[in-house]
């Protein structure tokens, strides 16, 4: 067998979180329509990330959101999306990078993603962060 050398996973994984960019661009500027709603999960360690300390030691890996009765001023860019939501009647303000995101789900339709997550090998990092002589 060759080397996927093109790296088409990452290619599909890209298409997908566009799908789901583009769902959230909608929904930003329509409301979310009849009975759709979204579990998204990501990663709360992900570079990018943007979340209250208290929520990060509470989510130190990942940690789910719904989108659906309460949450506020949805903004969508190419590469990440902010929302409002509010834990345990606390408001916050979270900025999720797509490639933070592990899974997208709308249960009014059934339908679902998740998406492969690379993370780095620690021997890499540890090469990687050697200082050059």
């Amino acid at each position: 067998m060759s080397n996927d050398l093109i790296r088409y996973d990452l290619l599909v994984q890209d298409a997908l979180r566009g799908a789901v960019r583009k769902v959230l661009s909608e929904v930003a500027k329509e409301g979310l329509p009849g009975e759709h709603h979204f579990y998204i999960t990501f990663r709360t360690h992900a570079p990018g990330v943007r979340l209250s300390t208290a929520m990060r030691e509470q989510y130190p890996d990942v940690v789910t959101i719904i989108l659906q009765h309460q949450f506020w001023d949805l903004s969508v860019t190419e590469h990440n999306f902010e929302v409002g939501l509010s834990f345990r009647n606390v408001p916050e303000r979270l900025l999720v990078p797509f490639d933070s995101v592990t899974e997208f789900y709308d249960p009014s339709v059934q339908f679902g993603l998740k998406f492969e997550v690379e993370e780095p090998d620690s021997e890499e990092d540890d090469q990687n962060t050697q200082p050059q002589q």
